[in-house]
């Protein structure tokens, strides 16, 4: 059975959100869950932010497969991690699939959220984060533009799916129940579509 860590983003991911209905679905199949709260999502530090990451990525079962979903400032995260891995931490750090969920764009800011950008597009430490990496936003994400999420897409060599209507693909998007999400852990070729 996999692995999955799921990566919440600025504020969290509360039991409506489409992140706790993931890791039940999981849980109920024999997964390995794991979510973990980090620390002062209203006013997340990118430094705290990864020295947790690395202990959670250094405490995740050698399983057959080890996969990652992160949304918004959780995928800003997982690119700095990957940015900053070094190739001696390669092996014990790295996972095999990792989807990136409306990561904000080089625009985007707030005064609560410190040290996260600029976002680091290092295509070389993605590759060595993960074995397959994916983008997905919504057309009209106000964090992120389709134009800028192209460009970091084009940058980090990596597959981007962009979900019409679908903003920031979280709750107040209607991103509660998302079959697409629980598809993509089963098989990493499945679209990445609305919830509805």
């Amino acid at each position: 059975m996999p692995y999955v860590l799921l990566l919440h983003g600025h504020t969290g991911s509360g039991p409506s959100h489409w992140q706790s209905w993931l890791a039940g679905q999981l849980a109920e199949t024999g997964c390995v869950v794991d979510i973990p709260q980090l620390s002062e999502p209203d006013h997340p530090k990118l430094d705290v932010w990864l020295a947790e990451l690395r202990h959670h990525l250094r405490a995740a079962p050698d399983t057959e497969e080890r996969i990652l979903l992160a949304h918004s400032c959780g995928a800003t995260l997982w690119l700095h991690h990957a940015a900053r891995l070094v190739d001696e931490e390669r092996h014990p750090l790295r996972f095999d699939r990792v989807l990136l969920v409306s990561p904000p764009g080089p625009r985007w800011h707030h005064p609560d959220v410190h040290g996260f950008h600029p976002t680091p597009l290092d295509a070389a430490g993605v590759r060595r984060a993960a074995g397959w990496t994916q983008l997905v936003i919504g057309d009209d994400d106000d964090a992120c533009s389709v134009d800028e999420a192209v460009e970091m897409a084009a940058a980090l060599k990596v597959d981007l799916d962009v979900i019409p209507g679908g903003a920031h693909l979280n709750t107040d998007a209607g991103y509660g129940l998302w079959p697409a999400a629980r598809g993509w852990v089963t098989d990493r070729h499945t679209r990445m579509i609305m919830n509805r």
